[in-house]
């Protein structure tokens, strides 16, 4: 994860922010709650960021509390277990990441990552996926929608059979 943010952020912030997301995410998927991973996750991060992340990561911090705008890691990433927290399913804890304001798409995607992890595919509105539609660039009027997205996804993972000439072509 942090090679990953490495790619695009000179920061080391933004490597252990993406690899504290990247450790809850996965306690999620595992079945466990990233919520009450959080302190043995921060025993992984870097010790020259542990006590900042320690303190936007806590569950009395608010976005209020931010002493920079959200879309930086810090902060960003406060928000959206802040949303996990005061809210009880996917759709409320996007809700509330939204409704923060600032810098809201880079908040809601990560809020949606760790929601989506701990509540399911299932748990997000279909009315969300329904008209989801993603252009492939080059490929004339191919579009992927939310089942072939899910494919690629799989496919990704190994965890099911992808045809990459069937989903590219």
């Amino acid at each position: 994860a942090r090679r990953i943010a490495a790619l695009t952020h000179g920061d080391r912030a933004a490597w252990e922010g993406t690899a504290v997301f990247h450790e809850l995410v996965r306690v999620a998927l595992e079945g466990g709650d990233p919520l009450a991973a959080v302190e043995d996750t921060l025993a992984l991060v870097h010790a020259g960021h542990r006590a900042r992340w320690a303190t936007v990561l806590a569950p009395d911090w608010h976005p209020d509390d931010a002493t920079e705008f959200n879309g930086a890691v810090w902060p960003c990433l406060g928000t959206a277990l802040w949303a996990l927290r005061t809210t009880d399913d996917f759709e409320r804890a996007l809700g509330a990441a939204v409704d923060v304001g600032g810098d809201t798409d880079t908040v809601a995607a990560v809020t949606g990552g760790l929601a989506g992890a701990m509540y399911g595919i299932d748990a997000v509105p279909e009315r969300w996926t329904r008209p989801l539609h993603v252009p492939l660039p080059g490929y004339g009027a191919r579009v992927l929608r939310t089942a072939d997205l899910v494919s690629l996804a799989l496919g990704l993972d190994g965890t099911a059979e992808f045809d990459r000439q069937e989903n590219y072509t």
